[in-house]
């Protein structure tokens, strides 16, 4: 007979062992269930991938720039449909497939199949009411009013990745943080193996979900863009805060499908070409530079200068916007930058050299990048004639008004308005603020802190008074907002030296900013072959405006 010793050791180590066969199926089931069931079943399993889930890119106050747009999909299952003939050809009506296509892809697939569809498919399919038969809502990363499309660039369809813009530029960060697939398992004559058949399974790098916030503010963008196809505009638009240098909107059209991008690499429309970064001539908004130059060397300006519509210069002629009524006559220094008149620029930059002029301009940062590029935002530096140079008169008074081999962006004049707009501080420009982690914490900073004086707080008034004629009474009057708002502004129009159906090509501007009182933003306009910055450029700037003033 066992002793009472004997008895509660062997049920200690009865306990023990059951103890260790719990904790044992315990790991199994919570910590290698997964995994065991994907070696287990492996050589039985089918998969249908989903979408790769996908960091966000977000506005300045987090509204999402993409994954706005639910998604439909219906899903087959072919193991629950082979056979049925009758309901497959209702599917296909349904679907608007092919029958005998439909009917030959589930005789041969296991594998659940996934079809995008519309709201009026997505109807009938429902009403099917049938096994084998599913539909699955995702967020599609980018639907047909996707918004700042050049700015955020589009996917590699075959693989998910970034292929321009800001997504392949921070593909590092953006990039799947796993991957759901559509997955069924069978038994040895594909049977459906009951309760574990067609499942939704998340695979791959489970990292951490980060996203990236732009300065850019979506309801602004929004605004700029409807704005910009109303009016069936080719060109750009930039939205500039003139007091921290952050990028508010970047539009450029015509615009194009982040979907279906292929549609477009031989188009001569060059939708996938951002404008917004491009180098164009500038044309007389170059003449803020002659301005802001001629205030700080204190150099005389003449308030009696004799327009005749044409000054000759050896053997070159520059006519004025007033040639064909026989010029302004005598105009003083403020109408003449109202009415733009190139006669007496040229004179005054005759008077000033080429040198003080590029030095100007190279201070206000035309002729180099502004950096977005090193935000993943490519672009043009522009172009200045090189300061150790000789230039004829005629050079310089190509010079004075902008012509000649002077080159800028959309970016760069904005950022020249908001520097004249904040009282001569010209701000470091940003686009991307910051890496966040998916609660909204900054991980890291992107944005670049900066600013330097390029003009006294005395010149840039001045300049902006100027500015404020040319909208009230001047070449930008299409420009001035309704109400109280007020603005400030300068047209441009400048020629190119190409033709199109032998005749010249000539861009349209109009940089300005509002309200006059208290400058909040810079707006740049740049209409491709406008002809005219007070008629095709201005009437932009003045819907942006109002609209703007009623955030």
């Amino acid at each position: 007979m066992l002793s009472r010793r004997r008895i509660n050791l062997i049920i200690f180590i009865f306990s023990f062992i059951f103890f260790l066969l719990a904790l044992k199926v315990f790991y199994i089931q919570f910590f290698e269930g997964q995994k065991l069931f994907a070696e287990a079943s492996a050589q039985r399993i089918s998969t249908a991938k989903m979408e790769k889930s996908r960091g966000q890119i977000l506005d300045k106050n987090f509204i999402p720039f993409t994954s706005r747009t639910t998604k439909t999909s219906v899903v087959l299952e072919p193991l629950l449909l082979r056979g049925k003939g009758d309901l497959i050809l209702k599917l296909s009506n349904a679907l608007k497939l092919d029958f005998g296509s439909l009917k030959r892809e589930i005789e041969f697939k296991k594998a659940p199949i996934l079809i995008d569809i519309d709201e009026e498919s997505k109807n009938q399919a429902l009403g099917l009411k049938t096994k084998g038969v599913s539909l699955l809502n995702s967020l599609q990363r980018y639907g047909q009013a996707s918004v700042l499309t050049h700015v955020l660039g589009y996917l590699n369809q075959a693989d998910q990745n970034g292929a321009s813009g800001l997504e392949k530029s921070y593909e590092n960060i953006l990039k799947e943080c796993g991957e759901d697939s559509l997955r069924v398992v069978t038994d040895a004559n594909d049977n459906i193996l009951q309760g574990i058949g067609y499942r939704i399974i998340k695979s791959g790098d489970l990292k951490k979900e980060l996203n990236l916030k732009l300065t850019i503010d979506y309801h602004i963008q929004k605004k700029v863009e409807d704005i910009m196809k109303k009016n069936n505009l080719t060109g750009a638009v930039v939205v500039e805060d003139v007091n921290t240098g952050n990028i508010a909107a970047m539009a450029s059209m015509p615009d194009f499908d982040q979907n279906d991008v292929g549609k477009y690499l031989q188009s001569p429309k060059n939708e996938l070409f951002n404008r917004a970064v491009a180098s164009y001539n500038i044309g007389s908004i170059f003449k803020i530079i002659d301005v802001a130059e001629a205030l700080e060397s204190g150099v005389s300006l003449d308030n009696n200068y004799l327009c005749t519509g044409v000054l000759k210069l050896g053997d070159r002629e520059f006519r004025c916007s007033s040639f064909e009524n026989g010029g302004h006559g005598y105009i003083g220094f403020s109408d003449a930058f109202a009415k733009s008149c190139n006669s007496y620029f040229i004179d005054l930059g005759l008077k000033l050299g080429y040198q003080k002029l590029l030095t100007m301009a190279d201070k206000f940062g035309l002729g180099k990048i502004t950096g977005l590029r090193s935000q993943g935002v490519d672009e043009a530096s522009g172009n200045l004639p090189p300061i150790k140079h000789y230039y004829t008169d005629g050079d310089i008074a190509n010079m004075s008004i902008g012509q000649g081999g002077i080159m800028t962006t959309p970016v760069q004049i904005a950022n020249l308005v908001a520097t004249v707009a904040n009282g001569g501080i010209k701000n470091q420009v940003n686009i991307v603020d910051s890496i966040i982690d998916e609660n909204g914490k900054e991980v890291k900073r992107i944005r670049k802190d900066g600013w330097e004086r390029v003009i006294s707080k005395s010149t840039s008034d001045r300049i902006r008074s100027l500015m404020e004629e040319v909208v009230t009474s001047g070449t930008g009057t299409k420009a001035k907002p309704d109400g109280i708002l007020g603005a400030g502004g300068k047209t441009g129009s400048a020629e190119t030296g190409l033709y199109i159906n032998g005749e010249k090509v000539v861009h349209a501007w109009f940089a300005g900013y509002f309200p006059s009182s208290a400058p909040k933003y810079s707006v740049a306009v740049f209409v491709e072959n406008g002809k005219s910055g007070g008629q095709a450029a201005a009437p932009i700037f003045k819907e942006i405006a109002e609209a703007c003033s009623k955030e």
